[in-house]
């Protein structure tokens, strides 16, 4: 309201000076110059949302002064429009031109707030991804390893001070894991999934934790229909932390692992026939809880329980593909 107002009084100021141009000394000239200027920085700094409004009402007396006596009234409307009316379009045009060019400096500033907002997103994924691929291996692997040691500890022909080296190695293991799953709980997300397959099949992975000492045993059954790869990934990370956790709670236990291949889903069952302690189903983020959300975000179901021992079983949704090789009984 205020700018719709200064610029009446420009108007208006212009138009008292339009009458009687018969005589027109210097100081009127300068007047004219006066409200130009005026005229410009109004519409260049001072919007004004309907200023032609403005314009109709300061030419109504030009207008009835052109019914009264025709040659002034067409010379105050052209003064009107020449020294109020062009300069405040220019003006107005240059305020719409910075104002389009502010606006795509914000666009281009919002885009790149956006594209770092996706790059530092791509990094929290990324650490997230290497958080969990080294749970899942070096935490297997370091259980792996207090296995050993255990098994060296309780060898007959083991001298004292060798048991007590492989006790302390195996402590020593045991505080690595701890450590280990404290840490990737802190870098790894909730929801994270690990973007690349596992570097060796289930029958590799309980090769490996047979040749460390564990009485583990891999039996495969159901249907021979095809599993996709994030299935069979996901089904693989299930058995890596569930021998982990057998390792670490239930050594010299015999443990079984069975994945059978029904026809709509992959149901993965390991159990272990006795447990010194109860692994934590939650926690930071890491162990079974992890475990639980992978499965969770592959739309299956995830249990770990005490049954006779411990079990965990995973059941995941695995529509039928080609066939694979007949499935068959490790021992």
């Amino acid at each position: 309201m205020r700018n719709a107002a200064v610029l009446l009084v420009i108007v208006g100021a212009c138009v008292v000076n339009s009458f009687d141009l018969d005589v027109v000394p210097l100081w009127r000239q300068v007047v004219f110059v006066v409200l130009a200027v005026a005229g410009y920085l109004h519409g260049r700094h001072l919007p004004v949302r309907h200023g032609w409004v403005v314009f109709a009402l300061a030419a109504v007396p030009g207008v009835v002064d052109l019914a009264i006596y025709a040659g002034r009234g067409i010379g105050t409307l052209v003064l009107l429009a020449v020294f109020v009316g062009l300069p405040w379009l220019a003006g107005r045009f240059r305020r719409q031109q910075a104002e389009l060019i502010e606006s795509g400096r914000k666009r281009v500033a919002q885009m790149e707030r956006e594209q770092e907002f996706v790059a530092e997103r791509a990094r929290l994924r990324e650490r997230a991804r290497i958080a969990s691929d080294m749970h899942d291996s070096l935490g297997n692997d370091l259980a792996l390893i207090a296995l050993r040691a255990g098994s060296l500890e309780l060898a007959a022909d083991a001298t004292e001070a060798n048991r007590q080296a492989a006790a302390e190695l195996r402590a020593t293991a045991v505080q690595a894991t701890d450590r280990l799953r404290q840490t990737i709980g802190m870098l790894r997300e909730k929801t994270s999934e690990t973007l690349t397959p596992p570097d060796e099949p289930v029958e590799a992975l309980v090769d490996r934790a047979r040749g460390a000492g564990m009485d583990v045993l891999l039996r495969r059954g159901g249907e021979p229909l095809g599993i996709p790869s994030t299935v069979d990934r996901a089904a693989y990370r299930v058995v890596q932390e569930a021998l982990t956790n057998a390792a670490r709670y239930a050594r010299g236990a015999q443990v079984v692992v069975r994945i059978d291949r029904e026809p709509e889903e992959l149901v993965v069952v390991v159990h272990n026939t006795a447990v010194d302690a109860a692994p934590m189903v939650s926690g930071s983020g890491s162990g079974l809880l992890a475990l639980a959300e992978r499965v969770g975000l592959l739309g299956g179901t995830f249990r770990a329980a005490p049954e006779q021992g411990f079990t965990v079983t995973a059941r995941l949704p695995c529509p039928a593909e080609s066939a694979w090789p007949p499935m068959k009984e490790k021992l």
